[in-house]
């Protein structure tokens, strides 16, 4: 009798210990597979040579994207994040200094998020509601506190890697050989010179479009699958 009060017992805190754990924050890498959307995502702008390139490209397809970007280059620049908002793409937060939360602290996470958010409301007229971790490194505790802010995490599902300047023919090749419905694609629009980024978008944009995909931003592709 004694034994099956202690097991009882034991089973009860057992039971209060994992109920009383946070559960885990949800982060996005893609949208509904069977989707024939697809979202475009530039992170580390605004920057003169590349951010206005792309926007070129964004008109001349008459397509939106999401620009994941640094408080710092935003407060550099506001006329172009403007320029962003104006054309009816997604803004995200990218923290102030391109920080990796997992080594930022809770105050320290806040301030980058908040400063940010301030920041691109106040040029834009509107509060972003994504961001996206610099370097894709995040926790699970730092998740949850961004999500207690208000904010969907988005990481992606095909990188690029377009930062290391590849051949433009290899951002290519890997988009189309990798990309289907629902997929992310992670860019950047950071100032770098001689970046394939703008060339490659030129031919991978229209490739898809033939093929009858859509190009919206992140949160419309969400809502595909009631995110």
């Amino acid at each position: 009798m004694k034994r099956s009060v202690i097991r009882i017992i034991g089973f009860l805190v057992l039971m209060g210990m994992l109920l009383a754990l946070p559960s885990q924050a949800e982060i996005i890498r893609k949208g509904a597979e069977e989707s024939k959307k697809i979202a475009l995502s530039f992170d580390d702008g605004p920057s003169e040579r590349n951010t206005e390139a792309i926007l070129a490209l964004l008109e001349k397809y008459q397509i939106k994207a999401t620009f994941f970007v640094i408080g710092e280059n935003a407060e550099r620049d506001p006329d172009r994040i403007r320029k962003i908002s104006d054309a009816g793409h997604e803004i995200g937060n990218h923290t102030y200094h391109h920080q990796y939360i997992t080594k930022l602290n809770e105050a320290q996470l806040r301030e980058e998020i908040l400063k940010t958010e301030s920041l691109l409301t106040e040029i834009c007229g509107k509060r972003p509601v994504l961001f996206r971790p610099p370097g894709g490194a995040y926790s699970d505790k730092a998740l949850q506190r961004i999500e207690e802010m208000g904010y969907t995490s988005v990481l992606w599902s095909v990188d690029t890697h377009d930062w290391t300047k590849p051949k433009i023919a290899t951002i290519v090749t890997v988009v189309e050989k990798n990309v289907l419905g629902g997929d992310i694609i992670l860019f950047h629009d950071l100032e770098q010179k001689n970046s394939p980024t703008p060339a490659a978008l030129d031919i991978i944009i229209p490739f898809f479009q033939e093929k009858g995909y859509e190009f919206v931003t992140v949160s419309e592709l969400l809502q595909e699958q009631g995110g």
